[in-house]
């Protein structure tokens, strides 16, 4: 059964999330979660680590299933039968790419040039287009000076710009980027900040998972703040951040004493980027 449109827009969402539950054996994952993602949004999911949010992004992609609840995606129920089908199955892969947190586990081919061209000979395109449309998404993420090198013994940094590169060169509707700026160098994090940055306006959909407070404000339009498996607060990132209660209550902003000249203790709160 397909849904009908719910956001007041003309247009169907992305995705919607209806009570949904998801387990890791005895561990809870995620608990009657419900949200809405609209189209040509920058959504970011924040919430310190092991609150849900990077499961939710699986799910987002159809790499697992809810044990409770559904997924819609467009309207259609995004589900593991529909997935296997050629017709929803193709569409959805072509519409939607997800970089992982590690890229490492998505980079699998002998050259950079290589691993940006599996996606585009999957779907048989022209010789010329391929090698056009590699040049660009290279150019764009500032690697081509790596086409030949093998992903493996590359930065960190110029990892994840080669996993984003392979999702981009096939230009998908739909981003799903896990902790992006996760264990990278200054330089590589800001070249994927810039890269969030100037996607506003694109047309583009895109879901961020994050626990990094300092970028939020840049990088998103819409913010779902996640805690133990739950959305527990959801608004446009300024209220969000300026919630200081709810910040600490989720992990996500610490207050720690400090010693004055005058000797006097006081606490302040601050924003703490947590490794992962």
């Amino acid at each position: 059964m397909s849904r009908t449109n719910s956001n007041g827009t003309g247009q169907l969402p992305v995705y919607e999330v209806c009570d949904v539950t998801y387990r890791y054996r005895e561990v809870t994952a995620l608990k009657h979660l419900n949200l809405t993602v609209n189209p040509g949004r920058r959504v970011v999911l924040l919430g310190a680590n092991g609150s849900g949010k990077s499961t939710l992004l699986r799910i987002l992609n159809g790499l697992c299933f809810p044990d409770e609840g559904n997924v819609y995606f467009c309207g259609r129920p995004l589900t593991a039968e529909n997935i296997e089908s050629d017709g929803f199955g193709l569409e959805f892969r072509r519409r939607v790419g997800l970089v992982f947190q590690n890229p490492e586990v998505q980079l699998f081919s002998p050259t950079v040039f290589d691993e940006v061209a599996f996606g585009p000979l999957q779907l048989r395109w022209p010789d010329g287009e391929i090698r056009r449309k590699i040049s660009e998404t290279l150019e764009m993420m500032e690697i081509t000076h790596l086409k030949d090198r093998s992903p493996h013994h590359l930065s960190m940094g110029e990892k994840k710009r080669v996993a984003l590169a392979s999702v981009l060169v096939l230009d998908p509707e739909i981003l799903l980027l896990d902790e992006p700026t996760a264990a990278l160098d200054p330089k590589s994090e800001s070249h994927m900040i810039d890269f969030l940055v100037q996607s506003k306006g694109s047309g583009k959909t895109i879901v961020t998972t994050t626990h990094d407070l300092d970028i939020v404000e840049d990088i998103a339009d819409d913010c779902f703040v996640f805690h133990e498996g739950r959305i527990v607060a959801a608004a446009a990132p300024t209220e969000i951040l300026s919630d200081v209660a709810l910040l600490k209550q989720t992990n996500l902003l610490h207050a720690h004493l400090h010693v004055h000249k005058s000797g006097a203790l006081h606490t302040h709160p601050h924003l703490h980027k947590h490794e992962s």
